[in-house]
């Protein structure tokens, strides 16, 4: 009894450690619940942003990638464009379309520094190159290539290509036809070529023509003056001529 109880007094003493929980102040739980909502509110956010991020930006990343295709040249070899030429058009660096068109003016026999001026004038006004038909109509009507190239410097190779082919067909000389064109490139009155057509069929001379065009003359005035010298030579020579013959 007393071996045990010399035991038990020599083993030592195992002191448990108290846990002391000190209550919040309410300042700080008043802080901390508005900070946890809050950053649960940005997370969430951040959840909901991430794809509509990636939807605005996909359309920059897909042209990034398109900047980085390079265009097939080519085509622009096989049509006979010269090694050296070849290299300036790289520097423009059009699209396979403008390609395409500048393999369309080569077909038809355009040089190779017409192309390369085309392109470059139509890059300058900040589009793309699509009027090979246009220059090609234009060449076709004896045109040349330095009035080509300045209907493109003023951007209106599309717009004036057709009304310049007809002035041909009508037959009027090149100074008429320069000075017609001149006159609509810079926005001056000049008569289409649909009433300078009818006015010579009624024997209006072409300086006759032009002196009306240098008035100001209107398309409106036009036709009331080729309808009345139309309708003038209807009548001309149906007029009754009384016999004055003896009679037997």
């Amino acid at each position: 009894m007393s071996t045990a109880s010399n035991a038990s007094t020599s083993l030592p003493a195992i002191s448990h450690p108290r846990l002391y929980l000190q209550p919040v102040s309410q300042k700080a739980h008043n802080f901390s619940v508005p900070v946890v909502a809050e950053t649960l509110r940005y997370t969430w956010s951040m959840r909901k942003a991430n794809p509509l991020a990636t939807l605005l930006l996909l359309p920059l990343f897909i042209s990034g990638c398109q900047r980085q295709v390079f265009a097939d040249y080519r085509p622009l070899d096989k049509a006979g464009m010269w090694s050296g030429n070849l290299q300036e058009m790289k520097k423009l660096n059009p699209s396979d379309a403008e390609i395409t068109q500048v393999v369309t003016l080569k077909n038809a026999g355009i040089s190779d520094e017409l192309c390369l001026g085309l392109v470059s004038a139509a890059h300058a006004h900040k589009h793309p190159f699509y009027s090979a038909d246009a220059a090609r109509r234009l060449q076709g009507a004896n045109f040349s290539a330095e009035q080509i190239l300045a209907f493109a410097n003023r951007d209106q190779l599309d717009t004036i290509s057709t009304e310049a082919v007809m002035l041909r067909l009508i037959g009027l000389s090149d100074p008429s036809v320069q000075t017609l064109l001149q006159r609509r490139m810079n926005g001056l009155p000049t008569l289409s070529s649909a009433e300078i057509g009818r006015l010579k069929n009624t024997q209006l001379s072409e300086k006759e023509i032009m002196a009306r065009v240098e008035n100001g003359m209107t398309d409106g005035q036009a036709d009331a003056e080729a309808s009345a010298r139309e309708k003038g030579r209807a009548h001309s020579g149906t007029g009754f001529v009384r016999n004055r013959g003896r009679r037997h």
